[in-house]
C-alpha cells in the first residue's frame, strides 16, 4: 500500500495505473501531510466518528481518516480510480466502504442509518468548485443527519459562505449556509500543494450543522424562494426582483407594505438584507399580511 500526502508517493501511483486527469471532475489531489493533519484535526475527526468523504480522488485523504475515524464512507464518482483505492491505497483498511456513485444521486440518508444508526456522521472533502453549492445544499436540504462539514473549496466560495449582509461576497450560498450551520474559515490552502497545480488557492472551512436555525420562519422553502428571487436579479430594487420572480405571485404593493411594516427603503436591495430580515420578510409576504397560506 502507497502511504500518500506527498507528490513522490502520489505521481508513482498516477503512473502504475496510468491513470489520466478528469477536467469534468475537477481532480486536483492533495499532496501535502502537513495540510492533510491540519484538515483531521479542523474536522475534530475522533475514534468514535463515522465519516463521509466525497470525491476520495486516489485516496489521500481517506487515509488520513481510516487511521483517526471509527468508520468512513468514500463516494467517488470516476470509476477508473476505484481499482487504485479497491487494490492499492485503501487495501489495508477495514473501516472504510467505498461507492462508486455520484453524491447527488446517492441517498445518504439510508447510508447514515446503515453505518451510523441513523446518528449524525461528519463530513470531510476536498470538493471541486463547479458542484461545491449543489453537495452543501443537498446535504442540508435532504436532513442528512450532520455534525459538520468541513471542505477544502475554492478560497473565494469559502470567504462566500461565511459574509454578512452588505458586502460584494454576500448572497444565497451565504445566507443557506448561516441558515443551516455555523461557519469558520480554519485556513488557507496555496496552489502548490495540488497536483495537478490548480488555477486559484484553496480554503478549508468547517460548517457546524445548528441543532435549530438562528432564525425562526414559517416556511424555508418559501424564504429560499424569496432569496434567490433577490439575488438573481442583484442590481435591481428587491420590490422589482421580488416582482419580477412570476412563480412567487408577489405582488409590488405587497412587497412594499412588507418592507414598510419592517422599517425598510423601498429602494433597498436583497443584498443588504440580513437572514433574520429575510425570515420577517417572508412571514409578512406570505402569512402576516395575507393571513393565508399560499
Amino acid at each position: 500500500m502507497a502511504t500518500l500526502g506527498n507528490p513522490t508517493n502520489t505521481i508513482a501511483v498516477l503512473q502504475k495505473y496510468n491513470f489520466n486527469f478528469q477536467k469534468k471532475f475537477g481532480q486536483n489531489f492533495l499532496v501535502d501531510a502537513n495540510i492533510l493533519e491540519k484538515i483531521i484535526s479542523a474536522a475534530e475527526v475522533t475514534k468514535e466518528d463515522c465519516v463521509l468523504e466525497i470525491g476520495p480522488g486516489i485516496g489521500t485523504m481517506t487515509q488520513y481518516l481510516c487511521e483517526n475515524a471509527r468508520e468512513v464512507i468514500a463516494v467517488e464518482i470516476d470509476k477508473k480510480l476505484i481499482p487504485i483505492l479497491q487494490n492499492d491505497t485503501l487495501s489495508s483498511y477495514n473501516n472504510v466502504t467505498l461507492i462508486n456513485d455520484d453524491i447527488l444521486k446517492v441517498d445518504i440518508n439510508a447510508i447514515v442509518q446503515e453505518k451510523n444508526n441513523g446518528k449524525p456522521i461528519k463530513v470531510v472533502a476536498n470538493l471541486p468548485y463547479y458542484i461545491t453549492t449543489p453537495i452543501i445544499m443537498g446535504l442540508f436540504e435532504k436532513k442528512v443527519p450532520l455534525e459538520s462539514i468541513t471542505i477544502m473549496v475554492q478560497k473565494e466560495v469559502a470567504q462566500r459562505m461565511q459574509v454578512g449582509a452588505g458586502t460584494k461576497d454576500y448572497g444565497a450560498l451565504s445566507l443557506a449556509v448561516q441558515y443551516y450551520a455555523k461557519p469558520e474559515m480554519m485556513m488557507t490552502v496555496p496552489a502548490s500543494c495540488f497536483i495537478p497545480r490548480p488555477n486559484v488557492d484553496s480554503a478549508v472551512i468547517r460548517l457546524t450543522r445548528y441543532a435549530k436555525p438562528p432564525v425562526s420562519v414559517k416556511d424555508e422553502k418559501k424564504m429560499f424562494d424569496i432569496i434567490h428571487a433577490a439575488f438573481n436579479q442583484r442590481r435591481k430594487t428587491l420590490v422589482n426582483s421580488l416582482n419580477n420572480a412570476a412563480e412567487l405571485g408577489i405582488k409590488k404593493e405587497e412587497a412594499l407594505a412588507a418592507l414598510e411594516t419592517m422599517g425598510l427603503s423601498a429602494t433597498i436591495r436583497g443584498e443588504a438584507l440580513s437572514l433574520s430580515q429575510f425570515a420577517q420578510l417572508t412571514d409578512l409576504l406570505f402569512y402576516i399580511n395575507r393571513h393565508i397560506i399560499r
